[in-house]
């Protein structure tokens, strides 16, 4: 099958599968949603806030405040994007009719990918524009240094995760058992390592953590971290790479059973 008539097909599966849309449509609204409140319950309390955090106040990132549940709406469509097929076992005839196992991934890393930045970008430039209104006086412009860089990145970010998600779940096959690893990678044990001042060093080069540093946009105070923003992102989409090159590895050995 040309490599138009495997995408055309991976865009009308990933379409008529109501829960991925719905998931995308999730991820867009609570970011935005949580970010504009966090931005405005930051706007009433800026006067109390102690000197040391007015200092490293970053308007950005607190309009991100909702990234984290988008994040989480993220990695269950990159999830879906590929274990709903297993789960319903058309997984073999796609593979019939793509018995290319690099097309056939490719395919559907593709779609999912220009999906996941459409929404990301629609997520993140929302988020940005409504948060900073609902911060007032202390809101950033689109134009101060490394805003634009923070927002196009909060896109990219959401992509990725996306595509991350993706790469596992070709590898593991199963909705439940990659959810069930990448939710507690994410949102516990990330978190756990790169706060915990033995673990902080190996915490900070984890996919999420370094990934997340394209949004910020003002440096926290105390910070140490040995690479910018953009380098980040790169340790970020070389986790993607290691998963994608994973589960292409074994959906290649392996029968589609």
């Amino acid at each position: 099958m040309a490599a138009v008539q495997v995408l055309r097909s991976e865009w009308t599966k990933i379409r008529s599968v109501a829960s991925t849309m719905w998931t995308l449509s999730l991820a867009v609204v609570v970011t935005v949603a949580l970010g504009t409140l966090v931005s405005a319950l930051a706007n009433s309390q800026y006067a109390n806030m102690p000197l040391r955090e007015r200092l490293s106040f970053d308007p950005t990132v607190i309009s991100f405040a909702g990234m984290t549940l988008g994040q989480l709406a993220m990695t269950v469509f990159g999830v879906l994007v590929v274990s709903t097929e297993y789960s319903t076992g058309t997984i073999r005839v796609s593979l019939a009719a793509v018995p290319r196992r690099g097309t056939f991934l490719f395919g559907k890393v593709a779609v999912a990918a220009v999906l996941a930045l459409v929404a990301g970008l629609v997520t993140s430039f929302a988020a940005f524009f409504l948060g900073q209104a609902a911060l007032g006086p202390h809101r950033a412009a689109l134009g101060d240094p490394g805003v634009l860089r923070a927002v196009l990145g909060g896109g990219l970010y959401m992509t990725l995760i996306a595509v991350f998600s993706l790469g596992v779940a070709t590898m593991l096959r199963s909705p439940l058992l990659s959810l069930g690893i990448l939710m507690p990678f994410f949102f516990l044990i990330s978190n756990v390592l790169g706060n915990v001042d033995a673990t902080k060093k190996i915490g900070r080069f984890l996919p999420d953590q370094a990934g997340s540093r394209i949004m910020q946009v003002v440096p926290r105070m105390g910070d140490d971290t040995p690479y910018g923003p953009w380098t980040g992102l790169g340790i970020m989409a070389l986790w993607v790479l290691a998963a994608l090159a994973g589960g292409y590895v074994l959906l290649k050995r392996r029968d589609a059973q």
